[in-house]
C-alpha cells in the first residue's frame, strides 16, 4: 500500500510539473493585468441607493484594494456633505419663510 501511495504521489507530482513547465510555445502564466475599479457612480447626478447597491469593488488577494474602497468611500462622504449642506440650506430658508409668513398673519 505504501509503494502504491508513494507512486501515486510521483506520478501526480510529475504531472503537474510538465503541464505548468511545459506548457508549450505559450507562457507558463499569462500576464494579467489587475483588476482595477471603474467608477461606476454618476458624476452628472447625485448618487442615490441603487447606484451603491449595484457597487461591486475589484477583489484582491487579501480582500478589497485599500485604494478602491478609500477612493469610493471618499466619493460618498462629499456627496453627503453636499446633500447635508443642502438640507440645512432648504432648512433655513423654510424656517425664514415659516417665520415670515407668522409675521404676516400677525399684522392682518
Amino acid at each position: 500500500m505504501f509503494w502504491f501511495l508513494l507512486i501515486t504521489m510521483v506520478v501526480v507530482v510529475a504531472a503537474v510539473t510538465l503541464a505548468v513547465v511545459g506548457g508549450g510555445d505559450s507562457e507558463v502564466l499569462p500576464e494579467v493585468a489587475p483588476e482595477q475599479l471603474v467608477d461606476p457612480l454618476p458624476t452628472a447626478r447625485p448618487v442615490d441607493r441603487a447606484d451603491v447597491e449595484a457597487l461591486r469593488l475589484p477583489v484582491a488577494v487579501r480582500g478589497y484594494r485599500m485604494a478602491d474602497v478609500d477612493d469610493v468611500l471618499v466619493r460618498l462622504g462629499a456627496e453627503l456633505d453636499e446633500r447635508d449642506a443642502r438640507i440645512a440650506d432648504l432648512e433655513d430658508a423654510l424656517a425664514g419663510a415659516v417665520a415670515e409668513g407668522h409675521g404676516e398673519d400677525d399684522r392682518s
